[in-house]
């Protein structure tokens, strides 16, 4: 009998209990269009939740009394509502959010553990979308980002290979990722481009300064990371999009064609893309042999979306095949000239080009092919008020250099480099207002000669890992955040050709805190510190042999230890009624600083060790570099649509008292633009007219031990470009169009930066003008068509 009193007593608890239970749902939206990772908080309480894929949120178990439910989102204004809940009762409650007018509160995810407002980052960062891209002329995706964000710049070889460079920073010290994935793909070379499809891009975020402590090594310069296509698709609809353009130049056809299909929870995207050109042209050197390219491109991905998250798998094909330019040329015409002897080769007495194959979209036989393979998944998984992130990738870089015009299918070089990355990250529940992840990610990597006459770097592995913890917190006008990370990456190989057996582990500390201060909503005062760390990459630990490509022999040192850098960051920026201004300084102390000099003999004579091609020796020291890159934007009410933006970028770096290579010199971007307002009767939808000017000051602080660099002249650049939306007779926008000039004026002029200056066999040209000039004037013109069945 006691027994059942006791269960008769806990029986009418529980169901007291449980009566007292409801729920409250609904959906996000932002005029229509369904808004994810919104989140939803419960004044007063600790419930909270993010809305997913199609904008729903639920909370479950609840007590029966009044709610206030907090709406927030990154770009959207904050909004509260209230709601009674009854017992036994499903409240519905749906808002409608609107967005943020001021850009102070775009989203940006690289070199963050989470999505963060821009404002609240300390860590400098830039964000380029693609209207933007798509208003500049540009033969890569890396060109584009270089005309767009102050303080990028590029070491190029032609006009389809750059490399990107962040404050006088490059090579394996800017990571590039795409879509989260780290890029790898040789990219210590002088001539490998990132393997990337354009087209495909619809935002790009740079980190300016060490992002170690979310990524680890190669991040001590910045990161860079390239966002796919993410295009909104109603359920049950077919979208999307086809982009054709043409450059006069170089005669540059370009074509892409995207796709993508929503049904119930799945979205599935593909693309296909390619461009083809001739040679480029200028008129110092008229037309350039040997720059000519093939690019096409192949993605595609299937993602589903559920309440307890997301998951996508995605691939990716690239392939290029592209020219390799040597500059050899007539001594008297200076005609360009092409190699067609490997033994007994003279290379100032060969044969002239023909002037038919020199605009030849053909690719001739000294060039290099380079493909891409990459199959990945991510996802986010939510683990109640957590958030579990997962990547989990695979690709392969197959890259071969051909340099022998008697045997045109065999390769130089030939490397297979086959990478498995990893990365998770568990972003913990938000307490007391600190948002905190613990991390790791890594990767494992075999590269592999394949048959070729030449080796550079050896047969060899690695394996990296490394973890993470970063926090961050909103003290009433501060936001503050850090963290650190330790990794470890471990490289050996076996005896092979000319490389004799190593191994050898690479350990470093790497961490960063730094704050933002909202004076008031629009004034921001930025303060950042970080460490960064960086092995030595392969090349400059066990390189000893030719690189075809580059024409250039690199000698490695296997002593070499990390790369720390510590850097300081001071920001300041304001967005007003009629203008924005902002000011960035840094200043980077880099220890153990690695880079390349002419290798000379004891009469400063350079070292040949392979007839016609460079020497390169690695060295390491401490070095400093220091800058600041600033805007002014003007935009004011009395004429609406005018627009005047002005940036300026500019970097000092020293090495053991000589200036550090590849620096790119002050630099001035002005863009005066006029937007129309819409106009219903029009037959063009917001269209533009812009003019621009950029001015490169001269080169004169450069590395000149061993006439490693050169002085470079400056130069200006103008350029003009109108674009519009095209539409129907139902007012809807069908087509945009874009109609741009590059050099308007033809200007003659070599970068600084390009590598091509210094292709030139003759101590005294001819004509006086040594190395190869840059493009001359280039006319494009862009169509893109949305469409949807």
């Amino acid at each position: 009998m006691k027994y059942l009193l006791w269960s008769l007593l806990f029986s009418c608890i529980f169901k007291s209990a449980n009566a007292q239970k409801g729920f409250i749902r609904g959906q996000v939206n932002d005029a229509g269009l369904a808004l994810s990772s919104i989140s939803i908080h419960l004044n007063g309480t600790s419930y909270t939740t993010k809305t997913d894929e199609h904008g729903f949120y639920e909370f479950i178990n609840l007590p029966a009394k009044s709610y206030t439910l907090v709406f927030s989102g990154l770009g959207f204004q904050k909004l509260q509502k209230l709601g009674l809940l009854l017992e036994n009762q499903v409240l519905v409650v749906n808002a409608t959010l609107l967005k943020q007018q001021s850009n102070l509160d775009e989203v940006v995810v690289t070199g963050m553990s989470r999505g963060t407002a821009l404002r609240k980052s300390p860590v400098p960062i830039a964000v380029l979308s693609k209207s933007a891209m798509d208003q500049q002329v540009s033969s890569n995706l890396i060109d584009a980002i270089v005309k767009g964000i102050p303080g990028v710049s590029a070491v190029t070889t032609g006009p389809n290979i750059s490399k990107p460079f962040i404050r006088g920073l490059g090579y394996n010290r800017v990571l590039t990722l795409f879509d989260g994935l780290r890029q790898e793909g040789q990219q210590w070379g002088d001539e490998h481009g990132i393997e990337i499809d354009p087209y495909g891009i619809s935002r790009v975020e740079v980190v300016k300064g060490p992002a170690s402590l979310t990524y680890g090594s190669d991040a001590v310069a910045g990161v860079i990371n390239l966002i796919p296509d993410k295009v909104s698709i109603p359920e049950g609809m077919l979208k999307g999009d086809y982009t054709t353009e043409y450059q006069d130049n170089n005669g540059m056809f370009g074509n892409s064609l995207g796709l993508g299909f929503h049904k119930n929870d799945w979205k599935y995207t593909a693309r296909a893309s390619g461009k083809i050109a001739h040679s480029y042209r200028n008129k110092i050197d008229g037309i350039v042999y040997g720059t000519a390219f093939q690019e096409y491109n192949l993605s595609a991905s299937a993602a589903v979306y559920k309440n307890w998250g997301h998951t996508k798998i995605a691939g990716n094909v690239y392939n290029n095949l592209q020219e390799i330019p040597d500059g050899s040329r007539d001594s008297l015409s200076r005609k360009f000239t092409r190699q067609v002897l490997d033994d007994g080769d003279d290379i100032k007495n060969r044969p002239i080009v023909p002037e038919n194959e020199l605009k030849s979209y053909s690719i001739i036989p000294l060039h290099q092919h380079i493909q891409h393979y990459r199959l990945y998944n991510t996802g986010q998984y939510k683990l109640g008020e957590a958030l579990l992130a997962v990547l989990i990738g695979a690709q392969q870089s197959v890259r071969r250099e051909y340099n022998h015009p008697i045997m045109p299918s065999q390769p130089g070089l030939f490397l297979v480099l086959t990478t498995l990355n990893f990365d998770v990250k568990y972003n913990f529940p938000e307490r007391k207002g600190i948002e905190s992840t613990l991390g790791f990610s890594g990767m494992y990597q075999i590269n592999r000669n394949k048959d070729a006459t030449a080796y550079p770097i050896p047969n060899y592995n690695l394996f990296d890992v490394g973890a993470f913890f970063f926090a961050k917190k909103s003290f009433g006008k501060v936001d503050l955040s850090g963290g650190l990370r330790l990794d470890n990456r471990k490289v050996d190989w076996k005896d092979f050709m000319q490389f004799t057996s190593f191994e050898k582990n690479y350990r470093g500390l790497s961490g960063s805190v730094g704050l933002t201060y909202n004076l008031t909503e629009r004034i921001l005062f930025k303060a950042n510190i970080a460490r960064g760390y960086r092995a030595p990459n392969i090349t400059e630990i066990g390189s000893n042999g030719l690189d075809p490509g580059a024409h250039i022999v690199y000698l490695g040192n296997r002593t070499f230890v990390p790369e720390f850098n510590l850097q300081q960051d001071l920001g300041f920026m304001a967005y007003l009624k009629n203008i924005d201004l902002s000011i960035e300084l840094f200043n980077n102390n880099i220890q153990n600083y690695i880079y390349q000099a002419r290798l000379t003999d004891q009469n400063g004579a350079p070292v040949v060790v392979v007839p016609g091609n460079l020497t390169y020796q690695y060295k390491q020291s401490t070095a400093r570099l220091y800058g600041l890159e600033t805007s002014v934007n003007l935009h004011t009410q009395s004429l609406p649509g005018f627009s005047l933006n002005n940036s300026l970028s500019y970097v000092v770096g020293k090495t053991e008292g000589e200036h550090l290579p590849l620096l790119p010199p002050l630099q001035l971007r002005s863009e005066l633009k006029f937007t129309a307002s819409e106009n219903n009767s029009s037959l063009f939808a917001k269209p533009y007219v812009k003019f621009e000017m950029n001015l490169y000051a001269d080169k004169n602080r450069f590395y000149a031990l061993d006439d490693t660099e050169t002085f470079t002249k400056g130069y200006t650049l103008f350029s003009a470009g109108f674009g519009a939306g095209i539409k129907s007779k139902q007012q809807k926008t069908f087509m945009e169009v874009f109609i741009q000039a590059e050099n308007l004026f033809n200007t003659a002029y070599q970068s600084h930066l390009n590598r091509l200056k210094y292709f030139e066999y003759f101590q005294i040209p001819a004509n006086g003008n040594s190395g190869i000039y840059n493009m001359g004037r280039n006319f494009s013109v862009k169509l893109i068509v949305p469409f949807g069945l």
